[in-house]
C-alpha cells in the first residue's frame, strides 16, 4: 500500500496540473469528433437553449434575487445548483453569470447548525441547496418546491444530495478558468470568505475513510447524484466519490490560483488516495458499480466519467473501454446518441434497471431512458480506440438534435431531459442535455 509519504511526493506535480483532469491542464488527447458545420449548430442551438433558460429578474417573471436567474431549461421556476454548473464549461456563461450565481449559492449555505425538519430530513452545517426558489430561499432535497420543514425525507434522502457541495467547488473553479482572477476567493459572504465557504462545503459529505469514497447508509441516507435522484443506493456511491475526487483537485487548483500552496498536500494527498482505491471499491472487470450496497448495478455513466477524469489507469482503464466498446456495438447503452444509467442486458429485473427506485417506470426517467448529459463523455472514451465509433455516437446526437431542435416545435423539443424508443420524451428545452456534450466536442471539430 502507498503510504501517505509516498502520496506527498505527487503533491509537486498535482500543482503543476498533472494530478488535474485532462481539461485543466491543457493537454488535448482526442482527435476531431465533430464537423465544423455541426459544432456551429450545437454552439447556436446552446445558446439559444441557454437564454431560454435565463429568467430574467422582476415582478412578472417572479425572479426578485436581482440578476437573471439560469434555470435547467425553459419550464424550471428555481436554479438548480447542479444544472448551472454543467453549463460553466460550455463557454456560453458570462463570468459576471457565474460570480452572480456563486454568491447566491454561497450566501444561501447553511449555517454553522444543524437543522432537524418536520420531515425527518436532516440539513447538516453549512450544506449546499440543492435549488434556489425565485424568492432566493434555498430548498436542500429534490421532489418539492418547499423550502420549509417539510422538504427532504425518503424517498428523496435524509440528508441533503452530495453532488451540490462539489458543483459549488466546480462553478468557482471555472470562474477562475474564465477570469484567470482569484481575488473573488477572498470575498466575505454573510461573514465568511467565499474560500472558507468552499471548504467548508467539501467537508459536509460523509467519507469512508480507507478508500476516500462517499457513502451513505439507510438511517442517513443521501442522494449522491442528482441525476439518479429517484434512484435508491447505499454504501460507498461512485458518481458522489468521482465528483469528490474532481473537486480536491479544484481546490488545489483554487489554492495554488490565490497564491497559497497546499504546505502539506492534503488535496493531492485524498485525490491520489480515492484514485488508487476506485477499482477495488466499485469493481475491475469493466463496469464500475454505482454502489456497493444496495444498488450494485453497472453504472455507464459512472464509467464514463471515471474514464473522462483519468481516474482509471493501465489494466482497468483498458477493460473500461473494452467493456464500454462492447456496449457500444451491442446497442446496449445508446439510443440517438443518448446514453442509459445501465446497460439494458443489465436490468436488475425485468421491471427495474435498477434495484430499488422511488416508483419509476422502466425505461423513462432515470430508471432506463437516454440521456445526452454523458454523451461527450463517451465520445471521447469510444475516440480512445476508434474515432469512427466515436464519430458515428456525436452524429446520431446531431441528427437528433436536428430533427427535433425546440426552435422549429412550437418549444417543445430537443434538447430533452431524457427519450426512449416509441415516442418517449421528457421536459424540452433541457440545458445541461446541450451544454455538457458541448463542453466535451468544441475545440474537437473539423472541416
Amino acid at each position: 500500500m502507498l503510504t501517505r509519504r509516498a502520496l506527498l511526493r505527487h503533491s509537486a506535480l498535482a500543482a503543476a496540473g498533472a494530478c488535474l483532469p485532462h481539461w485543466v491542464s491543457g493537454r488535448a488527447r482526442d482527435d476531431a469528433l465533430i464537423r465544423k458545420d455541426d459544432l456551429a449548430f450545437l454552439e447556436a442551438l446552446a445558446r439559444a437553449t441557454v437564454a431560454a433558460a435565463t429568467i430574467a429578474p422582476g415582478t412578472e417573471t417572479g425572479n426578485t434575487v436581482g440578476f437573471p436567474l439560469v434555470t435547467p431549461g425553459g419550464h424550471y421556476p428555481a436554479l438548480w445548483v447542479r444544472d448551472f454548473s454543467m453549463a460553466c464549461g460550455c463557454g456560453l456563461l458570462s463570468a459576471q453569470t457565474m460570480r452572480d450565481h456563486l454568491r447566491l449559492i454561497a450566501k444561501t449555505q447553511n449555517g454553522p447548525d444543524e437543522r432537524r425538519l418536520a420531515s425527518g430530513a436532516i440539513i447538516p452545517p453549512f450544506a449546499i441547496a440543492d435549488h434556489i426558489n425565485f424568492d432566493g430561499q434555498p430548498v436542500f432535497y429534490p421532489g418539492t418546491y418547499d423550502a420549509g420543514e417539510h422538504q427532504g425525507g425518503e424517498p428523496w434522502g435524509v440528508l441533503p444530495p452530495v453532488d451540490d457541495h462539489y458543483e459549488f467547488i466546480h462553478i468557482a473553479a471555472q470562474l477562475w478558468r474564465t477570469t484567470r482572477d482569484a481575488t473573488f476567493l477572498a470575498e466575505r459572504i454573510e461573514g465568511r470568505t467565499l474560500w472558507e465557504r468552499l471548504q467548508l462545503a467539501l467537508d459536509v459529505p460523509t467519507v469512508d475513510d480507507a478508500s476516500g469514497m462517499i457513502k451513505t447508509d439507510v438511517a442517513r441516507r443521501a442522494v449522491g447524484f442528482g441525476f439518479c435522484d429517484t434512484v435508491f443506493l447505499t454504501g460507498a456511491m461512485l458518481f458522489a466519490s468521482l465528483l469528490r475526487y474532481r473537486a480536491l483537485g479544484e481546490m488545489l487548483e483554487l489554492r495554488h490560483a490565490a497564491g497559497h500552496p497546499d504546505p502539506i498536500g492534503k488535496y493531492a494527498f485524498f485525490q491520489e488516495w480515492m484514485a488508487m482505491h476506485l477499482a477495488e471499491t466499485f469493481g475491475s472487470d469493466g463496469w464500475l458499480s454505482a454502489a456497493t450496497g444496495v444498488g450494485r448495478q453497472p453504472d455507464v455513466w459512472g464509467t464514463l466519467f471515471s474514464l473522462d477524469l483519468g481516474v482509471l489507469k493501465g489494466k482497468r482503464k483498458e477493460t473500461a473501454l473494452d467493456v464500454v466498446v462492447g456496449a457500444f456495438d451491442a446497442g446496449s447503452i445508446t439510443f440517438e446518441g443518448a446514453v442509459r444509467h445501465v446497460p439494458r442486458d443489465h436490468d436488475f429485473s425485468p421491471t427495474s434497471a435498477w434495484e430499488k427506485t422511488a416508483g419509476v417506470p422502466l425505461n423513462t426517467y432515470q430508471n432506463g431512458a437516454y440521456w445526452h448529459v454523458p454523451t461527450g463523455w463517451l465520445a471521447r472514451a469510444l475516440a480512445q480506440r476508434d474515432p469512427n465509433r466515436a464519430k458515428r455516437v456525436v452524429n446520431a446526437m446531431i441528427a437528433h438534435f436536428r430533427a427535433e431542435d425546440w426552435r422549429t416545435h412550437d418549444r417543445q423539443g430537443a434538447p430533452w431531459e431524457c427519450l426512449g424508443a416509441k415516442g418517449y420524451r421528457q421536459n424540452p428545452v433541457y440545458m445541461a442535455s446541450i451544454t455538457m456534450p458541448l463542453q466535451s466536442l468544441r475545440a474537437k471539430a473539423s472541416i
